[in-house]
């Protein structure tokens, strides 16, 4: 496995010590493959590769006269497959031809010899790894609030340090293999091996992570070994002219729902090439791990489509598993964790397949996390259907806590894809066009505002502090963002306008997107110092429908919240396990978040020795309406 997985040292252009550039391609259905390119003033036929056993091509470029390699750095180069154009499917760097010179060059990506005289050196150790998994998921292009695409440079400058003092500790970066396709979020990936040239140089994102590194940040890169771009000229697909390859050939190739092309994970080079893929990234970037994307739809012949999961094991081991994906996930895991003793992957499935989440060791799939798709699901239906008065508190206790035991998740509450253009966000659900004209704090705030900014944290909360053993949220979603994303294409005549994220909103003294922010940033320094999520799941010791109440414990903390949209309570009774005095820690009710300060800080609570709700004492506190609050023991109860 070791040295299986570093194909990428092998494959495509190696330019050794003395300048000779070695380049090896597998293309087991090609007649011919010739390099060519500005090297060799396009000579479509001047370097033909050999043809080596087992699918192999290679070609050798010795140096000039100076020592100094054949092609240079930057250079343009094609691979000429059966005559046809292709690009390397181990190229490291590609850009699509400029826009003033694309009716000459065409739009297709074109690769570049990357070989700069030197390469950025990561500086600073990886982070050790999170306790608690606090995840921060970022689209480098859409992270600046100007319309345009971002930078790996501004990213690093302007929006890291943003992410470390909101108090997050993972950063997840979406759509880093280059896609064709910018509307495609990033999953539909055409070269797996280079990172997006539209925000920037290979190197610039190794300067980017080396700084995330700095701050004390780990670092994810959402990959996509699930399926590929069905591009041919610029993509893997059709690479040695024939439909195979590194894919299944007819239909089993092909994800009609995705227009997507399907991995053969039975094929040695497949393998090779997908192992090699994880390696370069933890190797050459600095990667501290994987969200690995289209998880369902790689476990189960159907996809996943069309298909209820109740939980029933025969739902799972049947026929309908592709075993091949399965075993190819225990692979990937076993080596993430091999070569990297920190390393973290994440599944995104929403079968919730058993031992998904346990050690390969044990006959699990090795993954750490899985995210809790269902979450978000149930607040955008609760929201959407809903009214206040009919939210069925026992149904969210129960989907938030409903999770594979000793099987860890990462609850969030809204995913990426409710933040395009056709759906909406929580914010957008609560707020709509109050979010436009309602959000200024030079002006009293309305019902529909005081609502909004009230369920926002206490969602927000109480999927942090019950739903997993670790959470996500969706660059800008901590503060509301009021707009949706949406790409440039030709519906909205390539605009970048809502291809963006307006944190200057949440810098604003003067609007109330600030009270969000601060929350998020509030919650995520309290689960720093109280560490509920690295601890058992909650025990949740109150449901009640009629007056809109949950409490749980988790790490010693007292959680409680009221949903009731004009019920306040005071000397709400509530069981609590350990006896002593408690202090408010975190407050959604507290000005700083916008809150109306109906609660004192100043005034602790103490537990009595009588047992209620099966718990071994309890205390009574005060729950104005729509508000949620955590308490933490600070010292023994006055009262025994």
């Amino acid at each position: 496995m070791e040295q299986f997985s570093q194909g990428y040292k092998q494959f495509g252009a190696q330019v050794l010590s003395d300048g000779t550039i070695e380049w090896l391609e597998w293309a087991p259905a090609a007649v011919s493959l010739h390099l060519y390119g500005e090297f060799n003033e396009w000579n479509r036929y001047s370097h033909p590769f050999q043809k080596l056993d087992f699918g192999r091509w290679k070609l050798v470029l010795k140096p000039d006269s100076s020592g100094a390699p054949a092609i240079k750095h930057l250079q343009k180069v094609k691979i000429l497959v059966n005559n046809e154009d292709r690009i390397s499917p181990w190229a490291s760097y590609v850009v699509q031809p400029p826009k003033d010179r694309q009716h000459e060059e065409g739009v297709a990506y074109v690769q570049h010899f990357w070989n700069p005289p030197t390469k950025h050196k990561l500086k600073h150790a990886r982070p050790q790894r999170p306790k608690s998994l606090r995840v921060y998921e970022c689209h480098v292009g859409i992270s600046s609030w100007e319309g345009k695409v971002n930078t790996y440079k501004d990213f690093k400058q302007s929006v890291l340090p943003r992410i470390s003092k909101l108090g997050y500790n993972t950063l997840q970066l979406m759509a880093i293999m280059e896609h064709a396709y910018y509307g495609s979020f990033g999953y539909q990936v055409t070269s797996f091996f280079a990172p997006s040239s539209r925000y920037g140089t290979p190197e610039e994102l190794k300067e980017l992570i080396d700084e995330a590194h700095r701050l004390g940040l780990t670092v994810l890169l959402d990959v996509v070994h699930s399926h590929a771009s069905k591009n041919v000229s610029d993509g893997l697909n059709m690479w040695d002219g024939s439909d195979a390859g590194y894919f299944h050939s007819g239909a089993r190739g092909n994800h009609d729902l995705w227009d997507s092309r399907l991995f053969n994970y039975t094929n040695w080079e497949t393998l090779r090439f997908l192992l090699s893929n994880l390696r370069l990234w933890i190797d050459v970037y600095g990667f501290d791990g994987f969200r690995f994307d289209g998880v369902t739809s790689m476990l189960y012949h159907s996809r996943g489509l069309g298909q209820a999961f109740s939980g029933d094991y025969n739902e799972y081991f049947g026929l309908n598993t592709d075993t091949e994906a399965v075993v190819y996930l225990m692979l990937a895991n076993h080596l993430v964790h091999t070569v990297l003793s920190s390393g973290i992957t994440v599944a995104e499935d929403v079968s919730g397949m058993p031992a998904l989440c346990r050690p390969v060791d044990e006959g699990g799939t090795g993954f750490d996390y899985r995210l809790a798709m269902a979450v978000p699901d149930m607040w955008i239906k609760i929201l959407k259907e809903l009214k206040d008065e009919d939210w069925d508190i026992a149904n969210i206790v129960h989907t938030l806590t409903n999770r594979r035991w000793k099987e860890s998740c990462i609850g969030y509450c809204e995913s990426h894809d409710q933040a395009l253009v056709g759906d909406k966000t929580i914010a957008f659900w609560l707020m709509d066009k109050e979010m436009y004209t309602g959000m200024s704090c030079l002006q009293p705030s309305n019902d529909i505002v005081d609502r909004g900014i009230a369920l926002h944290k206490m969602i927000r909360l109480i999927t942090h502090g019950l739903s997993g053993e670790g959470y996500l949220n969706f660059i800008g979603n901590e503060f509301g963002h009021p707009e949706w994303l949406d790409f440039p294409r030709v519906g909205n005549n390539e605009s970048y306008h809502y291809a963006r994220r307006q944190f200057n909103l949440s810098d604003d003294e003067n609007l109330r997107y600030k009270f969000l922010n601060n929350f998020d940033a509030a919650m995520n320094h309290a689960e720093e110092q109280i560490g509920w999520l690295a601890a058992d799941p909650g025990y949740v010791s109150t449901k009640h429908q009629d007056d809109k109440v949950i409490v749980f414990e988790r790490a010693g903390a007292v959680f409680c919240f009221n949903f009731h949209f004009n019920k306040s309570f005071a000397d709400y009774k509530i069981g609590v396990e350990q006896s002593g005095e408690y202090e408010i820690c975190l407050d959604t009710d507290d000005s700083k978040f916008g809150g109306q300060m109906r609660r004192d800080p100043k005034i602790h609570a103490h537990t009595f020795p009588e047992g209620y709700n099966g718990r071994r004492c309890h205390m009574c506190v005060y729950l104005p309406s729509r508000t949620a609050m955590v308490l933490r023991r600070v010292g023994e109860s006055n009262f025994k």
